[in-house]
């Protein structure tokens, strides 16, 4: 738009002096001709008719121009001014919209993530499955983690970038269950990583619980209700089923009162009792503080505690500053419990639900014992004094709220009367933020509870949430492997279990005990990460096959915990994959750290194995700063060589040795050389150290097939090494002349070099041609770019180009002869020819820019890739087409290579960017060079086409990573010509795919499954040959465990086939949760009353044709009876020889035998009443009628 209106204006005052002399009618005529085929959109017009139309235009303007200078001498200044700007911007004009476009389009463009390693920083929420042996961890952006074993992990996203405020596996079941802040309930599949359904629910959700080993959960909501859903695996759905009970319903059946809209802020199954899965209760938490103990099955409350019951044996003040003592003092609480107290947390405190641990917002935690819970409607079971035990951690009167309760049994307990309970919250305010683990004991009954010993454990950053691990086998309420303990941002420490029980043998005052950091597939934080490389190399070179070769022996071996227990995550399932004898590395990833090292993965897969750790220091050689931190890294796949520079100004070789033993090792000086033996293992093995300036390096390119190694400092001087003869063959000055540090390098070979040199002024050599000879191109921070000879280190050309005003350069890259375009191959010549008018700038006043003073983002990556299988020397003709892309904060710049090398600083593609750039890189399609990507500093993505720089598509780090840009992130940035982009935020480190036809990882065929369909059918194929055989308690577990561990072990113990096993059965469940649990008396009395009586006749004949069948057990008449062992009476009957277990279930199904009853007999009380009712009112209703005639109806 401005050289449109540049145009105009030019021409308005050319025809305004022409008009007034009335001597040149031509440039009318021009005038309409340029504005109206230069400015027409709709019509794309040939370059050479335009130029022919600015020539035109060119005469008259100039004719305009003389005319004026004889009639009005004042105006030729301006004038020549006026046409001198009309040129240049209407030729820049005409670049920018009549060149050929690339033929990068939006259609190529798929932005994804690939790969992603480590926890996310905004992780909130824990969740495991114990047979699986998966971890999950929700966050709070809308994201969620799944990390298993054998180094396999996966991300799901979420559409909403809301928090999880609950998390739960379908355990075993390969689906995970997710609740959002907007209560929108999502389930995952894990097999196929994505949401498999989604249900919006209507109202608030406060607690949510999944039925263990089953596709059934509880909702409970804002307004006091219960919900049942259900995931049906095979539709695809998450169904709401008929139970729902209303808040009025329980407290109706609870027969006491409740205010209105109490919200309920815990739902808990109650663990399984004696084997029998029919008996389903649940324990339902009001915020009030009142908890009801629910029958599903039979819809009534068996059990009632509220504040009110708070009749205390013992007031047990677990105080850290004080002795502690078994001893507790016996005594009333004090009647100050008079208002409610509001619950904030709830776990079971035995494996068979016979304890309660409830915490709340004033700090206490209570015990409840739940074992006798026979209350009827209206009669809750009273609470005597051994039903309820108050624990306090602090004596203070202001304490945290208890936020999270969780318990786990003895490993070596069998009578469910002793473990651990950990605890965060309940100190005084103020105090150290700690999580508490108090060891319980009890003989008989919870009167005699007795806390053997404390212990605090002191957290690594803020609480955010934990879990425990059961050991591998678990079915259920199984002893803990390990404590997960999740804090922010994103770390997990881990306690196993010896260390935890190492507690109560400790007789300390306070216990501690050491955590295991979660370990990280790619550490990014410790030790620090500061540069990293992602390098291709040749499919089935000779690269390929050493790297494979000297990594058979993977490095990643499994973690332990103390003492050697095994790891508990092991779940997923790596894909197998090819087993060819030319199959090796095809992809490595490199990152150096702060520490000195360096460690190399193997990235060809999309599970990265770690294959060598290099170390900073060298063993048996001293070298002053040989362990400071790394600050380049470049990586020769040719030679399989890598060199490191590090921030003290040390270079070292490394090369790929297939074996191990004594090696050569040079110290190399820029005055001296030491040569020693060293013994290193297989590997890459540290054969030269360079020693040359004490400046940090910023830069490393290898050069000429890997024979050469450029090597740029800080303080900008440039080094160039000779790797077969480990020698410096130069050392620059420097080179911008303001000590910039150098931050880019470029080098091209090709022979006949001094052809390049056009003026006698020049410093360069003008010796023989030498193919060996080359050009590098030196880029500084301050946007400085020199052309030297890569040999010699001479320059080249008669001067340094740089820019007129001060800049921030990021990065430079030297574009081939041709690019990749929509139209075909498109010469550089046809952007710059030696006929463009260039000199008619060289003078020129340029419009001015703005500078941005934005703080400069330093660019470790290493911008061109000289390592392809051979290395071309070029004809200098080839050569000079090239173009130089400069990558600076606020401007992208295109320029000729010739003009660069002239230092002629016109661009010839000029683009303003609106936000300040720190990285960049460049990308190919069919092998040409086809786009450029930029990261700006506010973590916006954007994607420009090359040669014309126009934007293609847009993204940011928010949107796909749902990361925030942090300072320094483009240091650990790195990029291969396929678009495959790395990157690190805090704990986590993303593999990035932007074109939509790259698949190098080969996804979904080498994707590793987050689900293990042949251990799940093992597990539960286990536990329904279990439930069949009858066998004891703890049969199941035993049997799963072994089976988990055969698999995980890599010892087969059992084959199974995942077609032919069987689920466990929840029919039962079915039966009760597809139907309504009651219903209103005053609408349905006749229809329950006729259904009861239905029941009893039913239940009657069926009880004698049943007990009949059960007492012949299918014999013919003419059979004896036979005489059953004690054993299997015992089976039958599920009692293990415990006589008062026996007479107690006897006695409980009298009780519920009268209750019925009872309940009978009231329906059929109400419904005589009705009856009665029913019938004075129709008597009345015929003694009013009889006295009224047919018309008054």
């Amino acid at each position: 738009m401005f050289a449109k209106r540049l145009i105009q204006k030019a021409i308005h005052h050319s025809q305004e002096g022409v008009v007034n002399g009335a001597r040149c009618p031509q440039l009318f005529f021009h005038r309409k001709r340029i504005l109206r085929k230069k400015f027409s959109t709709g019509k794309v017009i040939c370059v050479r008719k335009l130029l022919v139309a600015v020539s035109a235009a060119y005469t008259s303007l100039y004719l305009s121009a003389d005319f004026i200078y004889k009639q009005r001498k004042r105006d030729q200044k301006e004038h020549s001014s006026l046409l001198y700007r009309l040129m240049k911007h209407l030729l820049y004009f005409l670049y920018q919209h009549n060149v050929q476009h690339g033929s990068l389009t939006l259609t190529d463009l798929n932005l994804r993530i690939t790969l992603h390693y480590g926890i996310p920083s905004s992780a909130s929420v824990l969740a495991f499955d114990p047979i699986q042996r998966l971890l999950a961890i929700g966050t709070l952006d809308g994201r969620i983690k799944v990390i298993g074993g054998d180094n396999i992990e996966g991300l799901l996203i979420s559409p909403k970038q809301l928090p999880y405020k609950n998390l739960e596996f379908l355990q075993n079941q390969g689906f995970l269950i997710s609740v959002s802040k907007e209560n929108d309930i999502q389930v995952w599949d894990l097999e196929h990583r994505c949401i498999a359904c989604c249900l919006q629910w209507e109202s608030n959700i406060t607690a949510f619980s999944v039925i263990y080993g089953t596709h059934f959960m509880y909702v409970g909501d804002e307004y006091g209700s219960i919900s049942v859903l259900k995931y049906d695996a095979e539709e695809g759905k998450l169904l709401q089923l008929p139970y729902h009970v209303p808040a009025y319903s329980i407290t109706e059946a609870a027969g006491i009162p409740v205010p209105n809209h109490q919200t309920i802020v815990g739902v808990l199954p109650q663990p399984f009792t004696s084997g029998n899965r029919q008996d389903k209760k649940v324990l339902i938490a009001y915020e009030n503080g009142l908890i009801i103990l629910w029958d599903v099955s039979e819809a009534r409350a068996v059990l009632v505690r509220g504040h009110k019951d708070l009749q205390l044996k013992d007031e047990k003040v677990v105080d850290s500053s004080e002795e502690m003592s078994n001893d507790l003092p016996d005594g009333r609480s004090n009647q100050e419990e008079e208002g409610e107290k509001e619950i904030s947390s709830l776990c079971w405190v035995s494996s068979t639900g016979s304890i309660l641990a409830v915490g709340y917002v004033d700090g206490d935690i209570m015990l409840w014992n739940t074992s006798n819970a026979t209350s009827t409607r209206g009669q809750p079971a009273g609470v005597s004094s051994s039903n309820v035990v108050k624990l306090q951690l602090s004596s203070g009167k202001r304490r945290l709220p208890v936020i999270v309760l969780h318990w786990s049994a003895k490993s070596r307990s069998h009578n469910d009367r002793g473990g651990q309970l950990f605890i965060y919250g309940g100190d005084e305010i103020g105090s150290e933020e700690v999580l508490t683990v108090l060891t319980l004991e009890w003989s008989s009954g919870i009167e005699t509870l007795r806390c053997v010993s404390r212990a605090e454990l002191t957290l690594n950053g803020s609480f955010a949430d934990m879990i425990l691990v059961p050991t591998a086998g678990a079915v259920e309420n199984n002893h803990t492997a390990a404590l997960f303990v999740l804090t922010n941002p994103g770390q997990v420490q881990i306690y196993d279990d010896a260390s935890l029980s190492a507690l109560t043998s400790q007789q300390e005052k306070k216990p501690s005990v050491h955590a295991v950091q979660f370990p990280l597939v790619i550490p990014t934080v410790d030790p620090y990460m500061t540069v990293a490389k992602l390098s291709l190399v040749p499919a089935g070179g000779k690269s390929s096959k050493a790297l494979s070769e000297a990594s058979a022996v993977k490095l990643g071996v499994p973690p332990t915990l103390t003492a050697g227990m095994k790891w508990p995550l092991t779940g997923g399932v790596p894909n197998q994959f090819s087993s060819t004898e030319d199959n090796g590395i095809e992809r490595v990833y490199i990152a150096g750290y702060q520490d000195g090292s360096v460690r190399i993965w193997d990235a060809t897969y999309p599970i990265l194995s770690l294959i060598f750790v290099l170390e900073g220091e060298l063993q048996g050689i001293k070298v002053a700063g040989a362990s400071a931190s790394v600050s380049a890294l470049d990586f020769c796949s040719l030679t399989s060589s890598l060199a490191v520079g590090n921030e003290c100004g040390l270079v070292r070789f490394h090369r790929l040795s297939g074996s191990s033993g004594e090696t050569s090792f040079h110290f190399v000086t820029e005055t001296e050389r030491e040569d020693h033996i060293m013994h290193q293992g297989k590997g890459f093995q540290c054969t030269a150290l360079f020693s040359l300036l004490n400046s940090p390096i910023r830069t490393l390119q290898y050069a000429n097939s890997g024979t050469k190694l450029a090597v740029g400092f800080e303080c900008g001087r440039v080094a160039v090494l000779d790797i077969s003869s480990l020698s410096v063959l130069f050392i620059t000055d420097c080179v911008s002349g303001s000590s910039s540090p150098v931050i880019s390098i470029v080098v091209k070979a090709f022979a006949g070099i001094h052809c390049l040199i056009n003026s006698p002024k020049h410093s360069g050599s003008k010796s023989p041609d030498d193919p060996a000879e080359g050009i590098m191109f030196i880029l500084t921070r301050n946007a400085h770019i020199v052309v030297t000879n890569s040999v010699t280190g001479n320059l080249i050309g008669s001067r340094v180009m740089h820019l007129k005003k001060e800049s921030t350069a990021i990065s430079m890259y030297v574009i081939g002869k041709t690019f990749c375009t929509s139209e075909g191959s498109i010469s550089v010549s046809e952007l710059s020819n030696e006929n463009h008018p260039q000199q008619l700038f060289q003078d020129s006043d340029a419009k001015k820019e703005p500078v941005q003073t934005n703080t400069y983002s330093e660019n470790n990556q290493q911008e061109v890739n000289l390592h392809t299988s051979t290395e071309t020397t070029y004809p200098v003709e080839r050569v000079l087409e090239s173009l130089v892309l400069l990558c600076c904060e606020d401007a992208l710049r295109l320029y000729s290579l010739k003009s660069v090398i002239q230092g002629d600083m016109n661009s010839i593609r000029k683009v303003n960017l609106v936000k300040p750039c720190c990285w960049t890189t460049t990308f190919k399609k069919d092998e040409k060079v086809c786009g450029l990507i930029l990261l700006y500093q506010t973590g916006d993505i954007e994607i420009r086409s090359l040669p014309d720089l126009e934007v293609v598509g847009e993204n940011s780090l928010m949107s796909i990573l749902r990361w925030s840009f942090k300072a320094n992130m483009d240091k650990t940035m790195s990029s291969s010509d396929n678009g495959q982009i790395t990157l690190a935020n805090g704990c986590e480190l993303a593999f990035i795919s932007l074109l939509s036809y790259e698949n190098d990882f080969r996804i979904p065929e080498f994707l590793p499954c987050l689900h293990d369909k042949v251990l799940a059918a093992a597990a539960d194929a286990a536990i329904s040959f279990s439930s069949n055989q009858k066998k004891k308690q703890g049969t199941a577990p035993a049997i799963l465990g072994g089976i988990i561990k055969g698999f995980k072990g890599g010892k087969a113990v059992y084959t199974v086939d995942p077609t032919e096993s069987s689920k466990s059965n929840f029919t039962h469940l079915e039966s009760i949760f597809s139907g309504v649990p009651f219903s209103d008396p005053s609408t349905t009395i006749t229809y329950d009353q006729e259904v009861v009586e239905l029941n009893i006749v039913s239940v009657r004949a069926a009880d004698k044709e049943t007990e009949r069948e059960k007492l012949f057990q299918g014999a013919t008449v003419d059979a004896k009876p036979r005489l059953r062992t004690p054993e299997e009476i015992m089976v039958k009957y599920r009692y293990a020889g415990d006589a008062s277990a026996a007479a107690a279930d006897a006695k409980d199904k009298l009780v519920q035998r009268q209750e019925k009853l009872e309940r009978i007999s009231r329906r059929t009380e109400e419904l005589q009443n009705g009856a009665e009712n029913f019938a004075s009112m129709a008597n009345e209703l015929v003694k009013t009628m009889e006295g009224r005639k047919w018309w008054h109806i």
